[in-house]
C-alpha cells in the first residue's frame, strides 16, 4: 500500500491529531504507544496461536515421527518345529469293483430277475426261465461242463463240493473226484431248492463267482425270450474301490501298498491303500466336438491305479461318485512351519510373517518359504524361531 504524508501547511496551525499535537501532549503520546505495543503483542500472540493450530491440523501439519506402541489383541498362532508331509491330489471315481455282464445259460421266457441294487449270495437264484433256474455258488473257476457220475476228475468237482459243504449238504472233505458222496450232496441240495432230484447238474444250472454279487443295471425284462449268452444284467462285487490316474511325472507315487486319503463328496475323509498299479496308457482330454474332429482335444500319458478302502462302511451311501485321492509325496523333517494364513506379501517377491513380541507389539519379518502341506507352510529366516507367536486371520 502507498503511504502519503500530509505536510503541514507553512505557518499555519497544525491539524488536531497531527504529530505536532502529539508532541505538545507528551502524556497522551505515551499512553497511545503503550496501547499499540500491547495490541501488537496480542496480535502476535493470536497469530502464533493460529500458526500453531495450523501446523498441527492443517495442510502444513508437521509429521509425527515418534514411535507408537500398542498391545496386539488379535488372533495368533505359534511357529512350530516338526515334520511336514506333502501330498499330491488326483481325481478318482468311487465304484463297485469287478463289473461284468451276467448272461443266460438257458433258452426260454424270462420269468424272474433280481432288482437293481440286490446283493446275491451263495445259493440265491440268479434268474428263471419258464423251465430252468440258475443259482449262484462261490468259486473262482467258471462252470464249463455238467456234473455227473463218471466224469473226469477235476478241480471244478472240488469247487462244487466245497460250495455244497458251505451250504450244509456235503459232509466230507472236498476232493477232485465225483463219488457217491457228491451225488448224495447234490440230491439234498436239489430237494431243498425244489428241483428234480437227479443227482446231476447240467451246464448252466450253477454260476460260480468268487464272492457275492451286486446287481447293477437290469437290461432284460420279464417276458423276454432269452437264449444262451444273452445279457441279462450288470453285476459287480460288493467291494467298492477308487480308480484314478497319475501323471507320468508322479509315477514314483504309484506304489502298491501306499496308504492314501480319500476325500468324499460329503466333506468326510476315509483311508485307503493302493492295491493295483497299471501300465502307462493314453488318456484323452479336451472338448472335441465330435468323433474324429480332434478339436480342442489333447492326450496325455497316465498310470492307472486302484485304491481299496480301509473302512468299507464309510462309503455305503455312495454307489458311483467322483472323489479326490491324496497321495503322500515330498516329506520335510524337523522344519519350522506356520499356518498358511500367517504369510504376508511384503513385496512382489518377498514373503514374511508378523511376529508378536512379548510386550504385545508386532513386527514384520521376511521369511523364505518351502513345502506346503496340511494347511501349513515351511518357513526359514534369521529372525524367527520355534515358539514365536505370529498374526493369523481372525476366524
Amino acid at each position: 500500500m502507498n503511504e502519503t504524508t500530509a505536510r503541514p501547511r507553512s505557518g499555519g496551525a497544525s491539524p488536531a491529531g497531527s504529530s505536532d499535537s502529539l508532541e505538545r501532549e507528551p502524556g497522551h503520546s505515551l499512553r497511545r504507544r503503550t496501547f499499540l505495543t500491547v495490541g501488537a503483542v496480542a496480535t502476535l500472540a493470536v497469530g502464533a496461536g493460529a500458526g500453531a493450530f495450523a501446523s498441527k491440523s492443517g495442510a502444513f501439519a508437521a509429521k509425527d515421527d515418534s514411535p507408537k506402541t500398542s498391545t496386539f489383541t488379535g488372533a495368533t498362532d505359534t511357529i512350530t518345529k516338526g515334520d511336514l508331509q506333502g501330498e499330491t491330489s488326483v481325481t478318482g471315481t468311487l465304484r463297485y469293483s469287478e463289473p461284468h455282464k451276467l448272461k443266460a445259460g438257458f433258452e426260454g421266457i424270462l420269468i424272474q430277475v433280481p432288482d437293481s441294487g440286490t446283493v446275491l449270495t451263495q445259493g440265491d437264484v440268479l434268474y428263471r426261465t419258464g423251465t430252468e433256474t440258475a443259482y449262484l455258488m462261490h468259486g473262482s473257476l467258471p462252470a464249463w461242463r455238467s456234473f455227473e457220475p463218471g466224469m473226469d476228475n477235476g478241480e471244478d468237482i472240488r469247487q462244487l463240493e466245497t460250495a455244497l459243504k458251505e451250504l450244509g449238504y456235503f459232509s466230507y472233505e472236498p476232493d477232485d473226484r465225483f463219488t457217491w458222496a457228491t451225488t448224495s450232496a447234490i440230491l439234498k441240495w436239489q430237494k431243498a431248492v425244489g428241483l428234480s432230484q437227479t443227482g446231476t447238474i447240467p451246464l448252466g444250472r450253477i454260476v460260480f463267482s468268487p464272492k457275492d454279487l451286486r446287481v447293477g443295471t437290469v437290461s432284460a425284462r420279464l417276458g423276454d425270450r432269452v437264449s444262451p449268452e444273452a445279457e441279462l444284467y450288470d453285476v459287480t462285487s460288493t467291494t467298492q474301490v477308487v480308480d484314478a490316474n497319475i501323471k507320468l511325472s508322479d509315477q514314483k507315487l504309484a506304489v502298491v501298498g501306499t496308504a492314501v486319503t480319500i476325500k468324499l463328496p460329503d466333506a468326510k475323509t476315509t483311508a485307503g491303500k493302493i492295491t493295483s498299479v497299471g501300465t502307462p496308457t493314453e488318456k484323452s482330454s479336451g472338448s472335441g466336438s465330435g468323433a474324429g474332429s480332434g478339436s480342442g482335444e489333447s492326450k496325455e500319458r497316465v498310470i492307472p491305479i486302484t485304491v481299496t478302502l480301509t473302512d468299507a462302511s464309510a462309503t455305503t451311501n455312495f454307489q458311483e461318485v467322483s472323489v479326490t485321492v491324496d497321495l503322500p509325496s515330498e516329506k520335510r523333517t524337523g522344519v519350522l512351519s506356520v499356518p498358511v494364513g500367517a504369510l504376508l506379501a511384503l513385496s512382489a517377491d518377498q514373503y514374511g510373517v508378523e511376529i508378536v513380541e512379548a510386550g504385545g507389539t508386532t513386527r514384520k519379518v521376511p521369511v523364505t518359504i518351502g513345502l506346503f502341506a496340511g494347511g501349513r507352510v515351511e518357513i526359514s529366516g534369521k529372525d524367527i524361531s520355534e515358539g514365536q507367536r505370529v498374526v493369523v486371520p481372525q476366524t
